[in-house]
């Protein structure tokens, strides 16, 4: 076998991709083309489209339906290598990487390890809310979503039934918006008919948000009409409202406001991964590191930062971390890397924006480009079709597409199962906990 630990014998340079996300993915199918050899770490064997794992949250869409093995994206290229694991620490002076099992000599390094959601030090955040960045977490949060319908069916304290179908989501970015908007269509829609003896009267979905508007990266009329939107459909919306703190079935703001809610979804923001900094590199704002205009990490020339580990800005601040932009620097670094090898001189990353969209529900949509600005009908039909053509995978394309379909034309969303996951419908409040101790008899309401 290969010794990994040591550099190549020849002229092939090694290079290790560390993250199978957008920039990684690009990063190494562009390696590719040169006369290196390529090692993909990741510690899942597959690519995640993430803009679209609310949908997986949702019952819109299957979880297999925005992953793609990464085997599959290499299979065509015979120098790219993908290996599954953890990686637990980099050594820059020596040049290697460390999985949980094997040590990596590498002569080039990528890395795009990602983000996690930031909490901004807001006490039960993470252990009490429910978050929307990996399949394991929407799968988990579409089972609690189920469930709890499933236990208001036999509920008969109303209080307690009122928590089981509050759903109460933090954050009025595209993520919060989005989700906001597939959780009214769900509840109109399929779990109407699927649950014709609950008073669906009593289901809220809360959206809150600190600042006093929504969707704050996108314009101002845009976010006007997000607004009402998400009004006419049902949405409650709590701008201006800071979250304090968050317990178990119990969500409470700086105003002295609380919502007792079974389901508390965080879609605030997001930082950057802070392995970058175990592993000793300096990091800044979110936990970004800082790059030159190549991409570069500091004192590090032949390591490169993409995705949303990199902080880089262009002529309006910091990028943002966007899939866009991932894919876009993925491109770059794969260009220079092999300009490097070469002894050429390397070239600045310069982002194209090609714009952003954020869909609010069934025909509603905001759009915004450079010149143009695009809501509703036309709005959604953009995203529909921007979405399906970045999807990996042909046969995903055509499901997604299908599902889509489905849902559109039969208002019918075909992924209502509880699944098995690590975090369960188990942890629903059962009545015993709100002194609701006498002998009940499951019954059928009118």
């Amino acid at each position: 076998m290969l010794d990994l630990r040591i550099a190549n014998k020849g002229d092939r340079p090694r290079i290790v991709v560390v993250g199978a996300g957008f920039g990684g993915i690009t990063a190494a199918k562009g390696l590719a083309r040169f006369p290196v050899d390529i090692y993909l770490i990741d510690r899942n064997n597959y690519h995640t489209f993430t803009p679209l794992l609310y949908q997986v949250a949702a019952a819109e869409i299957e979880s297999g339906q925005v992953a793609y093995p990464v085997r599959s994206i290499l299979r065509k290229h015979d120098n790219a290598n993908f290996i599954l694991g953890d990686v637990v620490a980099v050594d820059f002076d020596r040049q290697l990487v460390k999985t949980d099992e094997l040590t990596i000599y590498y002569d080039y390094l990528v890395l795009g390890i990602g983000s996690v959601s930031h909490f901004f030090n807001i006490p039960g955040a993470e252990e009490n809310a429910y978050q929307v960045k990996t399949l394991d977490q929407a799968t988990a949060l579409r089972n609690q979503i189920l469930g709890c319908f499933e236990h208001a069916t036999h509920e008969l304290d109303d209080i307690a039934r009122r928590r089981l179908l509050t759903f109460t989501i933090v954050g009025g970015g595209p993520t919060g918006v989005e989700f906001a908007g597939a959780m009214i269509e769900l509840i109109n829609g399929p779990l109407r008919k699927d649950f014709p003896t609950l008073n669906l009267r009593e289901v809220r979905v809360i959206l809150i948000e600190a600042a006093a508007t929504v969707m704050g990266s996108f314009a101002s009329d845009l976010q006007r009409y997000t607004i009402k939107r998400l009004a006419k459909m049902g949405v409650e919306l709590c701008l201006n409202s800071k979250v304090s703190r968050i317990e178990r079935g119990k969500l409470l703001l700086e105003d002295g406001r609380s919502f007792i809610s079974e389901t508390i979804i965080w879609a605030v923001g997001v930082r950057a991964n802070p392995l970058a900094q175990y592993w000793g590199l300096r990091t800044g704002r979110n936990g970004m590191v800082s790059v030159n205009e190549y991409l570069q990490a500091p004192d590090h020339p032949n390591v490169y930062i993409v995705g949303d580990l990199a902080m880089i800005k262009d002529d309006t601040g910091p990028l943002p971390m966007l899939a866009p932009v991932a894919i876009q620097e993925g491109r770059a670094v794969s260009r220079n890397i092999g300009r490097q090898i070469v002894k050429k001189e390397i070239r600045p990353f310069k982002y194209k924006d090609p714009g952003t969209l954020a869909t609010i529900g069934r025909n509603a949509a905001v759009a915004q480009f450079t010149r143009w600005k695009f809501t509703g009908f036309v709005a959604w039909v953009l995203w529909v079709f921007v979405h399906l053509a970045k999807i990996i995978g042909f046969r995903n394309r055509i499901l997604v597409l299908v599902n889509w379909a489905w849902d559109y034309f039969f208002f019918e969303r075909a992924v209502r199962l509880i699944m098995p996951t690590e975090r369960r419908t188990d942890n629903i409040h059962r009545p015993e906990q709100i002194d609701l101790a006498r002998e009940k008899q499951p019954s059928r309401r009118d």
